[in-house]
């Protein structure tokens, strides 16, 4: 029942270096692109918000209700 014994302050540099190597590694995967690539996903982005606003299907307004 002999836990082992833990350096704390080492153990915090340890957590602290994981997970600064682990916002590394988004940071890679974030901002790591190439220009074309940047373009590529705002055009699909954009292709994708057309085809969506394509489908809506929009009440007339009172106003320019012409039942009147």
């Amino acid at each position: 029942m002999c836990a082992e014994i833990v350096n704390l302050r080492q153990f915090r540099k340890g957590k602290a270096r994981s997970q600064k190597d682990a916002a590394a590694e988004q940071n890679r995967i974030s901002f790591g692109r190439t220009k074309s690539e940047k373009q590529l996903t705002t055009a699909l982005n954009e292709k994708a918000g057309k085809t969506l606003d394509q489908g809506k299907l929009e009440k007339p307004s009172p106003e320019t209700d012409e039942r009147r």
